[in-house]
């Protein structure tokens, strides 16, 4: 299978430092939100955003780790943050695709039983094939692709990050 390069290292550096622009105009009130990553590639990515939003605003940012079984999302869900570290706060959701929208939807549930000022989620690569309504409040790219084709994302140790169709 060939790799199909839609984003390079620098184009996903530019699509970090945009969203988290668009985070922190969205929260711009707040004193303190919580970027919260769905475990994996979702967690590395709000971990980017983080420390983009850290250079760029007076924002307290928190990150948490969202842990969902992709294969059965309906199981509990476990973040690294308590409910009380969160309640009241703005949260962004973020992970690196949204495919179908199952493994965002359930994370989204989870969060709606702890009241928070302002909920948002971040992809960086949005498909286009939701079996669920949701949507990505901020995205790095959106892409139409075919149901047989495949979105990778891969965050390089060296900091050589890449995304490709297969």
């Amino acid at each position: 299978m060939s790799k199909n390069i839609i984003l390079t290292n620098q184009e996903i550096e530019h699509k970090i430092k945009r969203i988290a622009y668009q985070i922190y105009e969205t929260f711009v009130d707040e004193e303190e939100i919580v970027i919260a990553g769905i475990a994996a590639n979702g967690f590395i990515f709000a971990q980017k955003l983080a420390l983009a939003l850290t250079t760029i605003s007076t924002l307290k940012v928190s990150i948490c780790e969202v842990k969902v079984d992709k294969q059965n999302p309906q199981l509990p869900i476990h973040t690294s943050l308590s409910k009380e570290e969160y309640k009241n706060k703005g949260l962004v959701l973020v992970d690196d695709v949204l495919n179908s929208g199952t493994t965002l939807i359930y994370a989204v549930r989870h969060f709606l039983d702890v009241p928070l000022k302002k909920f948002k989620t971040a992809v960086l690569v949005d498909r286009n094939h939701k079996k669920y309504p949701v949507k990505a409040d901020f995205k790095g790219i959106s892409l139409s692709t075919s149901l047989l084709e495949h979105v990778q994302v891969v965050f390089d140790d060296n900091g050589d990050d890449y995304a490709f169709l297969s």
